[in-house]
């Protein structure tokens, strides 16, 4: 590092800009004069000059973050152009300056390796503890270095730079064998240190991103003289780093790094020479020896791996799982694990096969549990780890030998096999499988995932599944599914192992694969891993075979086999599955085809073990093994036998003591013992000793003895086992156990011969293990005709029974356990059928849930007048009874303010979210404003008290009630409330509101509305009908409503009853806002609670017909029915509107059915006029009336009441015809009707009516006002389809209420007969006509003279008429033709919104909001969370939800395209209805996707907001403290 000498102003200028840490305004001025061509060359020298002087600043930084970002701003306009990197390379040796920069920015932060050999080691490596390498300090200059190789002129240089190279290894070298992980063998580690992030970036940016941007400059034969050089330097570096750790061969126990970059930079340039560069592997490779240790540390990586997730390394804490699963995870996997293996696959392919196989079991330290004996003693292991250990071992081999990532395969074949891995494991999004299939990590490598071949193997392998809603409220976003062809003929099991960063994933594929092929027929059961026929071997790796075919793996498949087959322990049906693979493996590679009669003979000089005669996996297959002799514990069942003469023995779980043994009797006369360290040590020492005359020598003293178990050498003994199998036997055996039947396998090729011809049968590729079993056997059969021959002399032979199972302690326990899950499993479905039959009881008795059966019981019980009560249960306490006055019972329900009815409009077209200036919304139409103004236009002209009974409120703030269907007792619901506020976990909602979750079905709820004591069957009891005259009836009604005191609950007594009722009517009101409830203009008045008590009764029904999609067309009981709880509601209020008594002067029912005598005492009073009977709502007068009647009401007298009241309504559809009318129709109606007068039918016929109504109304100045809007054509259909449309709305409210009252089911019907079918339900219709001749003035019944009442109902409007002329009009009802509540139509594109509100002000603070958002159901503008905005401590959202959803809000937030739902208190992310072309939501707009608007997810939002469930679909709520 040269002294910087300033030769002229710019230099000084870099100078003090970088010793103040790039202050912003220095970078934008020496960056805005880079255009000019001589500044921008001398500018990019000047920064090189002081490269060094850069990097001590930024190490010394304190604020390296900000620093990093403005050096990087500058240097990658210098770097980035080729030319001009080119030149300051030749000019001023760039390169040299940025990997010396690097190397001495590392040297600042080295320790000792203490890797192998603690004491001696000689070798550094980064500590990733320092700052430099947690804080990422390095990047920037990592960053520019990766930047200039991308030009393939500057690699090139630097590819044949030999002193560069070596450089640049020597700074690879710092990071090899980092972040030493030791295993805790005793305690817990007491401080999980959390550098591995450190490492794995290191590794990844500093050592891989350089690493793939060299190999991008390595893709055709003429760069083959680079690859040489890196590989030359790279070996070079290992044979360094092999003597500073002082390794020989073993490596340290319980140690393991997951960092050999140098390893990696080898197997990465290697893999390149072949398959792009058409090298001579062997030409590159170096020799046994270093091949040897060069599988060392990879292998032991493979081994922890199977550790860390059997569990051993569990003292280190979770970190390691951490490091072990990063290791795999996609962004890493390609520059870590992939060179991993395929380093080894390479080692593999050029080493002896019996001396790696026996490095791997030793690896994986279960080289002990590898014996025929049934004991055995493990020295490295216990035996809680075995099972897993081995299952790692054997799947790891399987990995090396079916893996083709760098052996042969394409990119487009990897990339599909990575796809298809993935979609396998789960459905996924576009997005993550983006994310997850492993890319280039150099992001100027040029292979971008997001390329063409990505789409179109996408589409290849997998159909879209379209965003949908689930039930259970989550949002299910687009996802990618496998395609069934995929998972019959491309699922593979080993793929998804290599791939999984949680093993459950594998799981989950396999369950995947099983629902499969059960849904498409092909196998029922629970099937095995598939095995998948592999991409052919590139020629320069066929050695890897020779592993399939090598005595060792012979005996370790052929002992497993054995194991399994009598039932030792420590092995798993995952242990089989892999060895039948491994054997599989070894039949689809063998080896050319050797004739069987040569073997037979020529393999007998080599059989001096007599385990197996050749290597061939074909015929040793059927190579019977008699006798083995094992070394097995003095206690050991086998310790009993004298050895027969010749006997094969099998020492592979031989300890040390014996191991020496072995070795120097191997001349001797006996068969010696086999054991795989043994050979492996022979093997070794064969390679190490090859040019030396020793070449017998026994093994030399190992260097890690002092590594040796201590204790004692466990006391073994030698037995000799009989076992006369062959591994075809073996199998075949295996198959009966498997199938759990004598003699099950029977050849296939007896019976069709063809099946020799083509073995690829459908039949077998899907299955469990026996279809394993006969799929090799099929494929040993194929291959040579001895095998046929000996499988069908196998079959010839009855086997002799499986021996039966010991059971040891260990498995009992899994048995027990296996068999009390099962108990447990019968309990649940006992108490859930339990459960079941309960609820169903409960349904059909307390929610009129009336099934056919249900009705004939009500008959029978009708004919015996034999009357029960209704039985509730208590979800709490589980007893069933009665609702009794001292412990009443009571529905669960959820009361909500809600101002869904006040939104309705009177256009069917929907209104627009307004994007642009013009487009604004004017809330004059809705229902709730036009309501509004009728009140207050009545309180001006009439009476107050009179007014309050004239209307309904309730359209905004209206309270909802709702109920999940089940019951509890309320002093059961007082403790369990109790107990809810002393659990104070309990977050999400306010037990302090009185709000719970329903203890069965966990339903948002905040009251318990009592049931009213009494018995269900009164309703058809009543239902008879009565001969009784109208004029009686009217009697009556008359009669029952003065009766107050006669309330069948005594309102004097406290009963418990009766204070729970006070109680939930105070919940009710305090439900909703103080503004909704007052409309009187004396506070406080009584008419106030009479309107909001019948009010809420209206709001329900109308809420009602909402839901069933506002007409009564499709009948029957709806969802809402089972969850209905208005007959309960309407107890409640009845109870508390008989409190108020009605004047017997001003009851509405006598001015109804009673002429009056004196018409002119109203005229002299000084107060206002009553309002006119012709002014009011007549289903507010229908509540009215029903509620101050004693419950439980009589169906006749409810008859009596609509049919009265129905007079009403067809006498105010009358006039407001004939306001309608121009005046020439008026007088021709007139004439026509005054002519029809005196027939009999004359009540009865429209015509007559109207014109009488015509000529009473003409004598007050109603018709004078200027001139009406006139009806289309007058013909008498138009007029008769108008009187329909204008009576339906009262008649679908009264025919609700008549469902909920007295049950009977709503008859479904279509839409154009709706009127005549409700008319004959609620018996208005006397005899059903037939439908020409109908006419809605047959439904009429009048209780006096009609021409008399109507005459006094319209002298009214006259006498009025006569003071305010101005208003008469105006007061009349008009049809009311309201189309359902719609929230605001959203615009196709997101960005249509975007651009129009991300930038609009404020009406209120007049400032761009940092967070804006929009109503979606007015559409106005708030300010989510702005402080400008608050009012007395309410955010402006919150205040909004109040003023237009009466606490509930919807909102959709413009800079996260995400809808926030504001209820009450709480709130919660609802999600997203735009989503992007692949279905996925972009939540705060991150990805910066096109967004479309999501039709279905806008229309369940819309459903759940006019059905009020946000509460029990949407889990995730929390309080928001009016902070939004």
């Amino acid at each position: 590092m040269d002294v910087l000498k300033h030769k002229c102003f710019l230099e000084e200028l870099l100078f003090w800009t970088i010793k103040y840490e790039f202050p912003q305004k220095m970078v934008t001025f020496l960056l805005n004069m880079l255009p000019d061509q001589d500044y921008k060359i001398a500018f990019t020298k000047t920064f090189v000059q002081h490269y060094a002087f850069i990097m001590k600043t930024l190490k010394k930084s304190h604020e390296s973050d900000t620093m990093s970002n403005r050096i990087v701003h500058i240097s990658v306009q210098l770097f980035s152009n080729e030319e001009l990197a080119r030149q300051v390379t030749e000019e001023c040796q760039l390169l040299d300056i940025m990997v010396t920069v690097l190397l001495y920015m590392m040297e600042s932060c080295l320790i000792k390796s203490e890797l192998q050999d603690e004491e001696n080691s000689l070798h550094v490596v980064v500590n990733c503890g320092e700052a430099l390498l947690k804080n990422n300090t390095y990047w920037p200059l990592v960053s520019d270095f990766i930047n200039i190789l991308s030009h393939q002129s500057v690699a090139k240089k630097f590819l044949e730079d030999h002193g560069l190279l070596v450089t640049w290894m020597n700074f690879v070298s710092f990071f090899q064998g980092m972040n030493l992980n030791k295993r805790e063998l005793n305690e817990h580690v007491e401080f999980e240190s959390q550098t591995y992030y450190a490492a794995f970036a290191a590794e990844l940016e500093a050592c891989a991103q350089p690493m793939w941007g060299l190999l991008s400059h390595c893709k055709v034969r003429e760069t083959q003289e680079y690859t040489r050089n890196v590989v030359r330097y790279c070996l070079e570096a290992l044979q360094d780093w092999f003597d500073a750790i002082n390794f020989v061969d073993e490596p340290a126990p319980n140690q393991v790094t997951f960092h050999l970059p140098l390893h990696r930079y080898f197997a990465m340039f290697l893999s390149k020479a072949v398959k792009c560069q058409e090298l001579d592997l062997d030409t590159i490779l170096p020799d046994q020896e270093m091949l040897m240790k060069l599988m060392i540390h990879p292998l032991q990586i493979q081994a922890s791996l199977s550790e860390i997730h059997s569990n051993m390394w569990v003292r280190n804490g979770l970190q390691i799982k951490g490091q072990a699963m990063t290791y795999v995870q996609s962004h890493f996997c390609n520059s870590m694990i992939d060179p991993d293996i395929y380093l080894l696959q390479v080692c593999a392919s050029r080493l002896d096969p019996d001396y790696f196989i026996s490095s791997v079991f030793e690896r994986f330290k279960v080289v002990d549990l590898l014996t025929m004996a049934s004991q055995h003693q493990n020295t490295v292991l216990d035996s809680e780890h075995e099972r897993s250990m081995l299952e790692g071992a054997l799947t790891f081999l399987v990995l090396l030998l079916s893996l083709r990532l760098h052996l042969g395969m394409t990119d487009d074949e990897i990339l599909r096999a990575e796809m298809v891995a993935q979609l396998c494991m789960n459905d996924r999004t576009h997005s993550s499988l983006l994310d997850l299939i492993p890319e280039n990590p150099n992001p100027k490598s040029g292979i971008i995932p997001g390329s063409l071949s990505f789409e179109s193997v996408l589409s290849a392998v997998a159909d879209f599944k379209a965003p949908v809603f689930e039930p259970g409220g989550s949002m299910q976003q687009g996802m990618y599914t496998p395609k069934a062809e995929v998972w019959d003929k491309e699922f593979d099991p080993v793929m998804v192992i290599l791939r999984t960063v949680y093993r459950r994933d594998v799981q989950s594929a396999m369950d995947r694969y099983t629902a499969f092929l059960k849904q498409s027929g092909k196998f029922p059961g629970n099937p095995w891993p598939p095995y998948k026929k592999r991409t052919p071997l590139h020629p320069s790796y066929k050695g890897l075979i020779k592993l399939l075919h090598c005595k060792t793996l012979h005996i370790v498949l052929f002992t497993l086999l054995y194991k399994i087959l009598m039932d030792h322990q420590n092995l798993s049906e995952h242990v089989l599955c892999m060895v039948l693979y491994l054997i599989e493996l070894g039949l689809e590679n063998s080896p050319e085809q050797e004739s069987d009669e040569e073997e037979s003979a020529g393999g007998q000089e080599r059989c001096h073990d007599s385990w197996f005669p050749g290597s061939n996996l074909v015929s040793n297959m059927r190579h019977f093994i008699n006798y083995v002799r094992v070394r097995v514990p003095e206690t050991a069942p086998e310790v009993k036998r004298e050895p027969p003469a010749s006997t094969s023995s099998d020492g592979l779980a031989s300890s040390q003591s014996s191991r020496r043994k072995s070795l120097q009797r191997e001349n001797s006369g006996t068969a010696q013992v086999f054991s795989l360290v043994a050979e492996r040590r022979k093997k070794f020492q064969e390679i190490i000793n090859r040019n030396t005359s020793e070449a017998n020598q026994v093994v030399r003293p190992k260097t890690s003895m002092k590594w040796s178990a201590p204790g004692a050498t466990p006391q073994l003994t030698t037995a000799i086992l009989e076992v006369k199998e062959s591994i075809l036997s073996l199998l075949i055996k295996l198959h009966h156990k498997l199938s759990g039947k004598q003699n099950s396998y029977y050849p296939p090729w007896l019976d069709d011969v063809d099946v020799l011809i083509h073995p690829e049968i459908p039949r077998y590729s899907h299955g469990d293990g026996m279809t394993a079993v006969e799929r090799i056997l099929l494929k040993a059969a194929v291959q040579s005709r001895m095998n046929k021959r000996i499988i069908e002399e196998i079959c010839r032979k009855v086997t002799p029974p499986v021996p039966p199972k010991k059971i040891s302690s260990a498995e009992k326990k899994t048995l027990d356990k296996e068999e009390r899950r099962q108990k447990a499993r019968e309990r649940q479905q006992k108490l859930l059928a339990e459960f079941a039959s309960r609820q169903k009881s409960f349904m059909e008795t307390a929610m009129d849930v009336e099934s056919p059966d249900a009705d004939i019981a009500m008959e029978v019980a009708t004919s015996e007048q034999h009357v029960s009560e209704a039985i509730y249960d208590c979800v709490i306490c589980g007893q069933s009874g009665p609702s009794t006055e001292d412990r009443p019972t009571g529905l669960v329900v959820l009361l909500q303010a809600s101002s869904v009815l006040g939104q309705c409009r009177n256009s069917t077209e929907p209104k627009k979210l307004p994007t642009t200036e013009e487009e604004q919304i004017y809330p004059w139409d809705t229902c709730a404003a036009l309501h509004d103004v009728r009140l207050t236009t009545l309180q001006r002209y009439f009476k107050d008290s009179s007014c309050l009974q004239a209307v309904s409120i309730g359209w905004e703030g209206g309270v909802y009630v709702q109920t999940c269907g089940h019951t509890l007792h309320i002093d059961c619901h007082k403790s369990y409330m109790e107990s809810l506020r002393n659990d104070q976990v309990l977050q999400g909602f306010s037990v302090d509101k009185g709000e719970f979750t329903c203890p069965l079905c966990r339903q948002f709820a905040n009251s318990v509305l009592p049931c009213y004591p009494g018995n269900n069957v009164e309703r058809s009891i009543w239902q008879s009908h009565s001969n009784k005259c109208m004029q009686d009836l009217v009697q009556e009604v008359e009669d029952l409503q003065e009766q107050l005191g006669t309330f069948p609950v005594s309102i004097s007594s406290e009963t418990n009853l009766s204070k729970e009722m006070e109680s939930v009517m105070k919940d009710i009101k305090s439900t909703t806002q103080k503004k909704y409830t007052d409309y009187s203009k004396s506070p406080g008045s009584p008419d106030n609670d009479f309107l909001f008590m019948y009010s809420v009764a209206r709001t329900n029904l109308e809420l009602e017909l909402v839901h069933r999609g506002g007409n009564l067309c499709s009948g029957g009981a709806s969802t809402a029915g089972k969850r209905s709880c208005l007959n309960q509601l309407f107890h409640v209020l009845a109870m508390h509107m008989r409190l108020y008594s009605i004047d017997s002067a001003y009851n509405p029912w006598r001015k109804l059915t009673q002429p009056m005598q004196d018409k002119n005492s109203e005229l002299i009073s000084e107060e206002l006029p009553e309002v006119p009977v012709l002014y009011r709502d007549v289903s507010s007068l229908l509540l009215i009336q029903i509620l101050t009647m004693p419950q439980p009401l009589h169906k006749e007298h409810f008859t009596c009441i609509i049919k009265v009241l129905f007079t009403l309504l067809y006498t105010q559809a009358l006039a407001a015809l004939s306001v309608k009318c121009s005046a020439e129709d008026r007088m021709a109606w007139k004439e026509s009707g005054a002519l029809k007068k005196n027939t009999s039918s004359g009540e009865k016929s429209w015509e007559v009516l109207l014109g009488h109504v015509i000529s009473e109304l003409s004598k007050g100045k109603i018709y004078e006002e200027g001139e009406t809007e006139e009806l289309t054509v007058v013909n008498p259909d138009s007029v008769e389809r108008y009187l329909q449309q204008f009576c339906l709305p009262f008649l679908r409210i009264t025919s609700l209420l008549q469902h909920h009252l007295f049950g009977g089911d709503l008859p479904s019907c279509q839409e154009d007969e709706e009127f005549t079918v409700l008319a004959s339900c609620l018996g208005l219709l006397p005899s059903f006509q037939s439908a020409h001749q109908f006419t809605s003035a047959s439904c009429l019944d009048w209780p006096v003279p009609a021409f008399d009442m109507v005459s006094q109902w319209c002298s009214e409007l006259a006498s009025f008429a006569d003071r305010h002329p101005d208003q008469v009009k105006a007061l009349l009802i008009q049809e009311p033709k309201w189309d359902l509540p719609r929230l605001l139509q959203l615009p196709e594109n997101y960005n249509t919104i975007f651009q129009y509100y991300h930038r609009k002000t404020c009406t209120v603070c007049t400032k761009v909001p940092k967070d804006p958002a929009v109503c979606l159901v007015c559409g106005t503008f708030v300010c989510l969370k702005g402080l400008c905005c608050k009012q007395q401590s309410y955010c402006e959202c919150v205040l909004h939800s109040q003023n237009c959803g009466a606490g509930t809000g919807i909102f959709l937030l413009i800079n996260a395209s995400v809808i926030i739902i504001i209820r009450g208190h709480r709130f919660c992310l609802w999600g997203s209805v735009y989503l992007d072309a692949h279905g996925e939501e972009d939540r705060d707009l991150r990805r910066g996707k096109p967004l479309y608007i999501c039709k279905e997810r806008y229309k369940v939002l819309e459903q759940q907001w006019v059905s009020h469930t946000f509460d029990h679909i949407n889990k995730r709520w929390g309080p928001h403290y009016n902070g939004l």
